[in-house]
């Protein structure tokens, strides 16, 4: 006897709701109740100690009361957290059988335990009674196990990996520049010739390894190509968000973990980027596939500071309503050559505080130390800003102190307003030359404007310019202001296609009025999946 049931039926307490999905089997089952919900609450199920719980099964069969017996001396039936198996009725014999199933399962365990003995001679007739009687229903409910087992280890075989997800991007981008080129600054004013741009059609593809070891950490490994060509517009003011060069190239890997429950760290091999590993309080419009379509309206240039290469991110209490950043960073950190590599080249020592009260409010305040060589090349502002802001004093080597204010507001579920102040000092490593440069920016994202899902957003400020300072005694001082307006409008077309026309004007491009406005019509269609 005991043999017999040693060798019984073996099915996973899961096949609940497996026979539940099925209406051959469930018979008079609800068929509004879907399969997600049977297996949501076969994971909830909890023990019980007696049949008579279960207030629809019928106790005048035998076999109910014959089970009844056997729950109560082992335990061995799981019911629904109601005491049900649903529809206030009477058991089916493909339900019953399953329930009979748990019980052998039981009695197993307790002969594999070496705990035989406290099984009767009455209660193992009883068992051999009822596996006779629900034979047919026990074949039946094994031979859908074993075919459910057999898809999933085909699934497992067969699928990528069981510890990494692939996720791509790619994005088409329709674009002109109108206008006419910026003059050179203050040498020759009057010769604005026109710009010699025309409509170009170009791509950007992302394909992202998201690895996880432990189900808590992330191992990151991207690929990125482009053919992106820039328009001779004479300023970096136009630059677009999505651009890219034409190269094939791994430009991301970094491996994030948690040191502790409030302590997140984030290590960079390349692609190190601050944006993406301290919060930046833009989140409508910072990424470049589906926010702003300009490069200096996704994010506050403070987050542009020697971006590219490796670094260190630690996020103290990641999640909490008060969060601490710190990061280096060092863009030439693989090149073991003088003023490169980790320490003896340019680098970026960056904080922040961020406070979140709510949902409805994000307020930040970030420092960062930087120092840029003729090696690294001096941008002080990551490409976003007039010329002689990114680089005031040539390409030498430059020190600089970086403040930033980030913040944001939503009134409503709809509606969020953004912006960022900030202001830098720099000064030359081969000299007395310094400079000051400030610059600020408003936003307004309006959600599921015109249909759900859609994004209307409008991003108006001044670009990074130079506000004071002197090279050799002499002023370096911008007089005029550039300012950057742009409108878009994000369309859902579904979870992974998105169409975003939009246009970006500069006003007084490179900070000089002299310079006429410069216009960029765009049509970003980006694809995720």
């Amino acid at each position: 006897m005991t043999k017999l049931l040693w060798n019984a039926l073996k099915v996973s307490p899961a096949i609940v709701a497996i026979f539940f999905a099925n209406s051959a089997l469930a018979g008079e089952l609800n068929q509004k109740t879907t399969v997600a919900q049977l297996s949501q609450e076969a994971n909830s199920i909890g023990q019980v100690t007696s049949v008579s719980q279960f207030s629809d099964v019928r106790p005048t069969d035998w076999a109910y009361r014959a089970l009844q017996s056997l729950v109560e001396r082992y335990g061995c039936i799981s019911g629904f957290p109601d005491n049900t198996f649903r529809g206030n009725r009477t058991l089916t014999r493909f339900e019953f059988a399953a329930a009979l199933n748990q019980c052998l399962d039981r009695v197993n365990e307790l002969i594999a335990t070496a705990t035989a003995d406290v099984i009767t001679r009455q209660d193992l007739a009883s068992l051999q009674r009822l596996q006779e009687e629900f034979s047919a229903e026990l074949a039946t409910l094994r031979g859908r196990v074993d075919a459910l087992e057999a898809r999933t280890a085909e699934l497992e075989a067969n699928q990528f990996s069981t510890t990494t997800k692939l996720s791509g991007e790619a994005i088409f981008g329709l674009y002109q520049a109108f206008g006419e080129k910026q003059a050179d600054r203050d040498t020759n004013p009057d010769n604005n010739p026109d710009l010699q741009s025309n409509t170009a059609f170009a791509n950007r593809v992302r394909l992202t390894l998201n690895t996880s070891f432990t189900g808590k950490d992330r191992l990151q490994t991207r690929l990125n190509y482009g053919n992106f060509v820039r328009p001779t517009t004479g300023t970096n003011m136009t630059r677009l968000g999505f651009e890219t060069g034409d190269a094939l190239e791994i430009d991301k890997i970094n491996y994030t973990f948690n040191l502790s429950d409030s302590v997140r760290v984030k290590i960079d091999a390349v692609g190190a980027e601050l944006d993406d590993n301290v919060p930046n309080f833009h989140p409508d419009f910072a990424s470049s596939g589906g926010g702003a379509i300009s490069r200096y309206g996704r994010f506050s240039p403070i987050y542009r500071q020697n971006d590219g290469g490796a670094g260190l991110t630690v996020n103290l209490n990641p999640s909490g309503p008060l969060t601490l950043s710190a990061a280096y960073v060092a863009p030439n950190a693989n090149n073991p050559e003088d003023k490169n590599a980790i320490f003896d080249g340019a680098s970026t020592i960056f904080g922040q505080v961020a406070f979140r009260p709510s949902n409805a409010l994000n307020v930040g305040f970030s420092y960062a130390r930087t120092y840029q060589n003729s090696a690294s090349g001096v941008n002080l502002f990551g490409n976003t800003g007039s010329a002689i802001a990114n680089r005031p004093f040539g390409n030498v080597a430059t020190s600089a102190d970086h403040y930033g204010f980030q913040a944001s507001l939503k009134p409503s579920s709809s509606l969020t307003l953004g912006g960022w102040a900030g202001f830098s000092n720099a000064k030359t490593e081969v000299g007395t030359n310094d400079a000051d440069m400030f610059y600020w920016t408003t936003s307004l994202a309006v959600k599921d404007f015109g249909r759900e899902g859609n994004v209307l957003g409008l991003i108006f400020g001044q670009p990074p310019k130079v506000t004071g300072g002197s090279v050799g005694g002499v002023s370096i001082e911008e007089s005029d202001t550039s300012y950057h307006v742009e409108g878009l409008y994000k369309m859902r077309f579904s979870d992974n296609i998105t169409v975003t026309p939009g246009v970006l004007v500069i006003l007084n491009p490179e900070n000089n009025d002299n310079n006429e406005t410069v216009y960029v019509g765009t049509l970003r269609t980006t694809f995720r999946f």
